[in-house]
């Protein structure tokens, strides 16, 4: 059986995910718990994460709104990026010729694949974004930090925010799969020299135009 809160978050992020609430609208959660049939407790815990997690930011006895992206939350954001991932595509580049960072990159050319038929046929964002993060997530866990993987996992609501606003801008898209193979092409051939270099293009760049946006 699945727990109340459970369901409750679920719930609100499917709301939050479909675009169902407002930006302007400050939401009860003794309304919301109404609505689902549970009591406020549970639906309180699942507040309480999705604000964790950046999606919601709780107004102290009025509810909660949706959280608007500020400057701070696109600096920090991809420091953090830059931090993890930079260190992880370091690693994966002093392990290019075993047998854990082979498959690993086996499996980043299927996604690479998928992103390049994406591109040449609906353009979808959405699916697009979805192998985007699919390569980062699967570089991220190569290190078997659970750390890292969880810190990556609180930010994705913020990257993914950010990258479907970035990749509505011309080109984007197509710079990004570019940026994805160089970053591949780096660790495959263990090139130490210049992944620094090529996987802070790729958090900068985006970043650029998330504050320009902004």
């Amino acid at each position: 059986m699945i727990p109340l809160n459970k369901i409750a978050y679920n719930h609100l992020k499917e709301l939050i995910k479909k675009n169902k609430l407002s930006y302007n609208e400050t939401y009860s959660e003794t309304k919301l718990a109404r609505e689902l049939g549970i009591s406020r407790t549970p639906l309180r815990d699942a507040v309480h994460r999705l604000a964790q997690e950046g999606y919601i930011d709780i107004i102290p006895n009025k509810g909660f709104m949706l959280h608007q992206i500020t400057e701070k939350d696109i600096n920090e954001t991809f420091e953090l990026r830059s931090a993890l991932e930079i260190y992880c595509t370091l690693q994966i580049c002093k392990e290019f010729k075993t047998k854990k960072a082979q498959d690993l990159f086996k499996s980043l050319r299927t996604d690479m694949e998928d992103m390049f038929k994406i591109l040449n046929t609906s353009k979808s964002i959405e699916e697009f974004c979805e192998y985007d993060f699919k390569f980062h997530v699967k570089m991220i866990n190569y290190l078997d930090n659970d750390q890292f993987s969880s810190i990556f996992s609180s930010l994705m609501y913020k990257m993914r925010t950010l990258a479907i606003l970035s990749l509505s801008h011309e080109g984007r898209m197509e710079d990004t799969y570019n940026e994805h193979l160089e970053i591949l092409n780096a660790m495959e051939k263990g090139d130490l020299a210049h992944i620094y270099e090529i996987t802070l293009i790729h958090m900068e760049v985006p970043k650029g135009i998330n504050l320009n946006d902004l």
